[in-house]
């Protein structure tokens, strides 16, 4: 299998494992009375990844150049994604829910940054395409995954605004 389709389907499993955990999650939230916000939105952040990994297996030739530095980098962004799931254990989903009386995560890379998995998506979106020489796919999907992240920073801000404390 060449390098290009090794690392995708890489990507692709440990996307649908994110999904399996998220899933749980949500169930689980939901459960015990969350509310999910912006559900509307949700189906276009699957279609854009979806999009976006199908864009790299169909259009990158199996025989393209690795640009190997950038496949670690990329692996360097997935150690941080962990570290964000890891923080917010059983809140983590990959849908904004809020669970009432629940307080802020505020440790690991949140207390650095409000939205630390959001930065290192934007990151992995044009990083890896990178990787693999293809601008065009990190181009587009930056710009697309650009617009819906600042929509769901809002709809995020504003769900969480009541638990804020000043």
């Amino acid at each position: 299998m060449s390098p290009v389709y090794a690392i995708t389907s890489l990507v692709v499993a440990e996307r649908l494992a994110e999904l399996a955990i998220a899933g749980r999650n949500t169930r689980r939230l939901l459960a015990e009375g969350a509310v999910e916000h912006g559900r509307g939105h949700y189906a276009l952040f699957v279609l854009l990844h979806a999009a976006w990994l199908g864009a790299i297996a169909v259009t990158v030739p199996a025989d393209r150049p690795v640009l190997w530095p950038l496949v670690g980098v990329y692996f360097l962004l997935i150690l941080g994604r962990i570290w964000v799931i890891a923080s917010l254990g059983r809140f983590w989903t990959t849908r904004v829910m809020t669970l009432p009386g629940a307080p802020l995560v505020r440790r690991g890379p949140y207390r650095f940054m409000r939205h630390p998995n959001y930065a290192i998506v934007v990151a992995e979106i044009a990083v890896l395409p990178l990787a693999f020489g293809a601008w065009q796919i990190a181009l587009v999907f930056s710009l697309l995954n650009l617009l819906l992240v600042a929509h769901r920073i809002r709809v995020e801000e504003r769900a969480l605004a009541p638990r804020r404390v000043p």
